[in-house]
This record gives C-alpha cells, sequence and structure tokens, in this order.
C-alpha cells in the first residue's frame, strides 16, 4: 500500500521543486531587469514625482518571438524549444517574484521599485499629474531555454505614443542571470 503512494508523491516533489525553481529564476531576472532600469530614479518619497512604475501581470509571448528567433543565430539553435513557449492566453503576474525578491533583501532597489501597478491605476495616476513623462515597465514572461538561458521582452508604456521594448538574452553564469544581448529594439 506504501508504493502507489510513493508513485504519487515523488512526481508531485519534482514538479514542486521546479516550480520554485523556477520562480527563483524569475525572480532573478526581474532583479536584473529592474536594476538596469531603475539605476537612474530616485528613491520614492511622499510627495516626490515618480517617473517609472512597474506593472504587475506579465505579459505572455506571441508571434512577435519568431521574429527575434530569425534575428539571432543563438535563438535560431533552440528555436523550436523558445516556440513551444510561445502561449498568447497566458495569464501570470509577478506578486510571487516580486514578493521573492524584496522580502528580506534588495530594500534600496525596493525603495525605488514600489509596488506594481495595474494599467488603470497607472492611466489614472498620469491623468491626475496632467504630465505626459511616466512609464509603465511591462516584463514578460521568461522563456527558458538550452543550458542556463532565458528570453525576455521588456516594454514601456506611456500614454502619449513614445512607446519602446526590446529583448533580452540573458545567462546564467556562476549562479548570476546576466544580460548577454539585447534584441529588436524598437520605439515610436
Amino acid at each position: 500500500m506504501k508504493k502507489p503512494f510513493l508513485y504519487i508523491l515523488i512526481p508531485f516533489l519534482l514538479l514542486a521543486n521546479v516550480g520554485f525553481s523556477q520562480t527563483e529564476d524569475n525572480a532573478a531576472i526581474l532583479k536584473v531587469l529592474l536594476s538596469k532600469y531603475y539605476a537612474n530614479e530616485k528613491v520614492i518619497k511622499p510627495g516626490r514625482l515618480q517617473l517609472l512604475s512597474f506593472y504587475c501581470n506579465q505579459s505572455p509571448n506571441n508571434e512577435e518571438v519568431y521574429e527575434v528567433i530569425n534575428s539571432s543565430e543563438t535563438l535560431q539553435k533552440h528555436a523550436a524549444e523558445i516556440k513551444k513557449q510561445i502561449k498568447p492566453s497566458l495569464q501570470r503576474d509577478w506578486s510571487g517574484e516580486f514578493n521573492l525578491l524584496f522580502s528580506t533583501e534588495n530594500q534600496y532597489l525596493k525603495s525605488k521599485v514600489n509596488d506594481c501597478l495595474s494599467l488603470e491605476a497607472f492611466q489614472e495616476y498620469s491623468k491626475r499629474l496632467n504630465l505626459n513623462n511616466q512609464r509603465l515597465m511591462i516584463v514578460g514572461i521568461p522563456m527558458f531555454f538550452g543550458k542556463n538561458q532565458s528570453l525576455v521582452k521588456v516594454t514601456f508604456y506611456r500614454n502619449i505614443e513614445h512607446n519602446s521594448g526590446s529583448y533580452f538574452l540573458l545567462q546564467k553564469e556562476n549562479g548570476k542571470w546576466i544580460i548577454k544581448e539585447t534584441l529588436n529594439a524598437w520605439s515610436t
């Protein structure tokens, strides 16, 4: 009677470990991206204007990734693996990674990022200030492939027509994620 229980328990433990590992990797990737873009932002203080906000949801990966794959030899080698992760209807948010990242460490970065916002909250904030210099940073769902590599889309939305974005090819080296290459940068 103990064997059927083990057949259920072992796969469950393996999946739970993979899920937590992915959350840790997502949090580490998020830290790299937030550190890059919030480096020049000021610490949040009451009454101080914040120019950069963070969007709570992860943007899903779509067919736009095909163009990025075609522009990179590294990605072409892993095209099939990356394409399997294109799921436009997938809905996720950054709350687990956000809490993991800021629960005990990275307090200086947290003092610049504040909390994440919904699109509606960002638009209300921008409308209330009546200024066009606020940006909303939208980070996509990381796509993992090969040995310790990831592809992530980062987009900046403004309620005026000056939006921008790019894809980042990241690699995990010595336990740390680093940006190896910026791909398909665009702006309007």
